[in-house]
């Protein structure tokens, strides 16, 4: 499952890695993208990805200024729980999921678990 196409990606991309809020001329002097694309391009999939919900905007002069709405691990964490929620056997998806990790990733993987449960423990 891909959630984004290549142009999408690539201005995501970009907001994600400023540390701010940009306008079109920006995202695509940042964008890294194979073949150099119409600043129209931009401007034109840049409000799809902000009438998705993906990004938030506010006018900057004439212009807008985009920022995401949510961090790129939070977004992949959203994407990979809508992935799980919608398996019918979800165990066995996770099996499979996580048979395709490294043993690093495994360690990893049972520090983050961890984490999670001492959160939680805090927070009840």
């Amino acid at each position: 499952m891909k959630e984004f196409g290549e142009l999408e990606s690539a201005i995501m991309d970009s907001l994600w890695e400023a540390d701010r809020p940009l306008v079109v001329r920006e995202i695509r002097e940042r964008m890294t993208y194979d073949r150099e694309i119409a600043y129209t391009t931009v401007m034109t999939v840049t409000n799809i990805l902000y009438h998705k919900g993906l990004l938030h905007r506010e006018k900057a002069g004439r212009a807008w200024r985009y920022w995401p709405r949510e961090s790129r691990a939070e977004h992949t964490a959203r994407v990979m729980s809508e992935v799980f929620s919608g398996s019918v056997d979800r165990g066995a998806t996770m099996v499979s999921f996580l048979e395709r990790f490294s043993d690093e990733d495994m360690a990893r993987l049972h520090d983050v678990l961890r984490e999670v449960r001492a959160r939680r423990e805090l927070a009840s």
